[in-house]
C-alpha cells in the first residue's frame, strides 16, 4: 500500500510524543492503546489507515519503553515541557497539598536502610515521596542510611536491588546519596554542633547514664568545657576508646516526659574489625546514630518535606533539640499510618525469622509481602499505585485486605491477560464419530476478536482434567471452541486407559438446551507441561498442569489467565516447561 510520507512521518513524531508522555505518566512503561488513541484524536486523517501504522506504532512504543524513566522524563522535559505540567495537574487532583509547598522548590526525601528488600509497607513512602515531589515539580532524593554496621548491618547488594523494586514501582529520583561515604561530613557537623555547646562526649557506663537519665539529672560529664568534649571526640575518632567506653550526646530537656528524648545519642563506637561495614570495611569506628545522620543530612541536602511513617514522632522530637542547637529550621513533616497487608507478613524481623525456619532462599518468593515477592505473584505496580493513592498520607492505620487487593490487580491485569486452558491429573479422550475435520477457535480474550484454532479429526486426543472427567462422565458435555460429545467406551493404548468421546453435535445451542456443561481441554499435540507455584498461607503448594503449547509466546513477567483457574504470571518459559505463579482467582 502507499502511503503518504508527510502523514507517516506525522504519525512517527505523534506517536514518539504520546508513547514518552504516557510512559512518565503511568511509572516508565507506555500502553500502546492509550498511544494509538491519541495519534487517533491528534491526526485525524490517519484512522482510516490506522492498522497500516499499527507495527510503526508498536515498534515505537517499545523503544521507549526500553529507555529509563529519567530518560524519558528528560527528552519529554526538553521537547514538550507543558505536559509535564499536566502530570503535575493530575496529582494536585489525587493527593492533598502539602503545608508550606512551594512549587518547584520542594525536596522530599526517600531514606531506606539496605539491610532488607522493600515491602508493601514501604512501597508508601516511596511513592508519596516521588509523587509529591513531582507534583510541585520539585526533586526526590534517595538516601541510604547505613550507619549502623552492627545491629541493623547492611547487605552488600540490597543497595543495587532497592533500587531495582523503586524503578519498577515507577520511581525516580534526582539525586542519590550513601551516608557511610559521608562520615568525614559527620565529625565535622558534630564537633560545631559541640562547640555549640549542643552536645557533649559522655564517658558514663550504660547502667549509671540510665540512673541519670531516668532521675531527669546531668550525667558528671555534661557540663564540663567544650574544649575538653572536643578533645575526647578526637580520642573516640583516634580509638582511644573501645565499644561502650564513650558516646556523644545531644543536650536536650533533662526533664522531658519522654525519657527517650533524654540527651540521645548521636555518636557511638563500633569496633568494624568484628563487624565491617559493606562500603568501609574497617575504616571507621566512630559512627553517627539514624537520628543525627539523618537530621544532619536532611538539613544540608535541603530537604523542604519530610513524609514518613508515624512511627518516627519521637524521632521528630529528638532532631528538633540538634535543629535548634544549629540554629537550623526544621522541615515541614507528615507522619503517616502503619500500612498491613491482611494475611502477609511485612515485620522485617519477622520476615527474616520465616526465611530462616521456612529456607526460603530469595526475597522473591510469592510468599514474602515484598516488593520482590508481590511482583513475582503478579501483582502489577499499578496496583500498588491505585492502593497507595487510596490510602493516602492519613495518619491512622491501613489493614487492606488480600480481597482488596486482588480485587484491584484483577481489573487491571484482566484486559491485557491472554487466555489459555490447562488440565489437571489429566484423563485422555480419543474424538471420535468426527466424519469432516472440525476447527476448535480458543477465544485469546473475550474483549478481542482474536482466537487461537486447533485442526481436529477423527482420532484426535483430547485431554481434559480429572476433576472435569467424573462431572461429564455420564453426560453430554462440549470441549470448549469445539462440539459436543458423550463418552461411550474405554480403550487401552499403549498401556494407558483412554476414553471414548462420541461427537453428538456441533452447535452450542445444544448445550444450552441440555444444560450441558462446558470443560476445557488441551490438545494431545499441543500440550507442555506447566508448574504452578501456589502460595498457601506460609507453604507453597506445587501444582502440575498441561497447557496449551501457545503459551511459549508469552513473556516471561507477563500476567495470563487460566480458564476457570485463575491468574497467574509466567515465571520462566521453555521448550519443554512452563513455570508459572499463581496470581489470585
Amino acid at each position: 500500500m502507499s502511503m503518504d510520507q508527510s502523514l507517516l512521518e506525522k504519525v512517527r513524531e505523534v506517536a514518539y510524543k504520546h508513547a514518552l508522555v504516557n510512559a512518565v505518566k503511568h511509572g516508565g512503561k507506555a500502553d500502546l492503546k492509550a498511544v494509538v488513541s491519541k495519534i487517533a484524536a491528534e491526526i485525524p486523517e490517519a484512522r482510516r489507515n490506522m492498522k497500516f501504522y499499527m507495527e510503526i506504532i508498536k515498534s515505537i512504543v517499545e523503544e521507549v519503553n526500553k529507555l529509563s524513566l529519567d530518560e524519558q522524563e528528560k527528552i519529554v522535559r526538553s521537547n514538550w515541557p507543558e505536559l509535564l505540567e499536566e502530570k503535575s495537574r493530575e496529582y494536585k487532583k489525587e493527593l492533598p497539598p502539602l503545608p508550606g509547598a512551594i512549587e518547584g522548590r520542594v525536596v522530599t526525601r526517600l531514606a531506606p536502610n539496605p539491610d532488607f528488600s522493600l515491602h508493601l509497607g514501604n512501597a508508601r513512602p516511596a511513592l508519596l515521596n516521588y509523587w509529591y515531589a513531582k507534583m510541585y515539580n520539585g526533586r526526590m532524593i534517595l538516601r541510604f542510611e547505613d550507619t549502623d554496621p552492627r545491629t541493623k548491618a547492611p547487605y552488600p547488594d540490597t543497595y543495587e536491588s532497592i533500587k531495582r523494586d523503586l524503578e519498577w514501582l515507577g520511581v525516580s529520583w534526582d539525586e542519590e546519596y550513601i551516608q557511610s561515604l559521608r562520615l568525614p561530613l559527620f565529625y565535622n557537623v558534630a564537633k560545631e554542633l559541640i562547640k555549640r555547646g549542643g552536645a557533649y562526649v559522655d564517658l558514663c557506663d550504660d547502667k549509671s547514664f540510665k540512673k541519670y537519665r531516668n532521675q531527669g539529672i546531668a550525667c558528671p560529664h555534661r557540663d564540663k568545657p567544650v574544649e575538653t568534649h572536643l578533645e575526647e571526640f578526637d580520642k573516640m575518632l583516634e580509638g582511644v576508646y573501645g565499644e561502650g567506653e564513650a558516646v556523644v550526646r545531644v543536650k536536650t530537656d533533662l526533664q522531658h516526659p519522654d525519657i527517650s528524648v533524654r540527651e540521645w545519642v548521636a555518636f557511638r563506637v563500633i569496633d568494624t574489625t568484628k563487624t565491617p561495614h559493606p562500603i568501609t570495611g574497617e575504616k571507621y569506628i566512630v559512627w553517627p546514630t539514624y537520628n543525627f545522620a539523618a537530621a544532619v543530612d536532611d538539613y544540608l541536602m535541603g530537604v523542604t518535606h519530610i513524609l514518613r511513617a508515624k512511627e518516627h514522632v519521637t524521632n521528630t522530637v529528638k532532631q528538633r533539640f540538634l535543629y535548634d542547637h544549629m540554629g537550623w529550621k526544621y522541615p515541614e513533616t507528615l507522619h503517616f499510618g502503619r500500612l498491613s497487608l491482611e494475611g502477609v507478613i511485612l515485620s522485617k524481623s519477622k520476615t527474616k525469622k520465616l526465611i530462616t525456619e521456612r529456607g526460603i532462599s530469595s526475597y522473591s518468593d510469592p510468599r514474602l509481602g515484598t516488593i520482590q515477592g508481590l511482583r513475582r505473584r503478579g501483582i502489577v505496580k499499578e496496583t500498588i499505585w491505585k492502593l497507595i493513592k487510596d490510602v493516602g498520607i492519613k495518619g491512622i492505620d491501613a489493614r487492606i485486605s488480600l480481597a482488596n487487593l486482588y480485587a484491584i490487580n484483577r481489573v487491571i491485569v484482566d484486559p491485557i491477560a491472554n487466555r489459555y486452558m490447562a488440565v489437571e491429573s489429566p484423563i485422555p479422550l480419543v474424538l471420535k464419530g468426527i466424519k469432516d475435520e472440525l476447527k476448535a477457535l480458543i477465544p485469546i480474550h473475550p474483549s478481542r476478536k482474536e482466537h487461537y484454532a486447533y485442526r481436529v479429526v477423527d482420532g484426535t486426543k483430547a485431554l481434559i482434567s480429572s476433576i472435569d472427567f467424573k462431572l461429564v462422565k455420564d453426560k453430554v458435555f462440549r470441549l470448549m471452541g469445539l462440539a459436543n460429545f458423550v463418552i461411550k467406551s474405554s480403550l487401552e493404548i499403549d498401556g494407558k486407559l483412554h476414553y471414548v468421546a462420541e461427537l453428538h453435535s456441533v452447535e452450542y445451542d445444544a448445550v444450552k438446551k441440555l444444560d450441558a456443561p462446558i470443560i476445557q481441554w488441551v490438545h494431545e499435540e499441543e500440550k507442555i507441561e506447566a508448574i504452578m507455584l501456589k502460595p498457601m498461607g506460609l507453604n507453597l503448594e506445587e501444582k502440575r498442569l498441561l497447557i496449551e503449547r501457545r503459551v511459549i509466546g508469552e513473556r516471561i513477567d507477563n500476567i495470563i489467565q487460566l480458564y476457570r483457574l485463575g491468574f497467574a504470571r509466567v515465571d520462566s518459559i521453555s521448550e519443554n516447561k512452563v513455570v508459572l505463579v499463581f496470581t489470585h482467582e
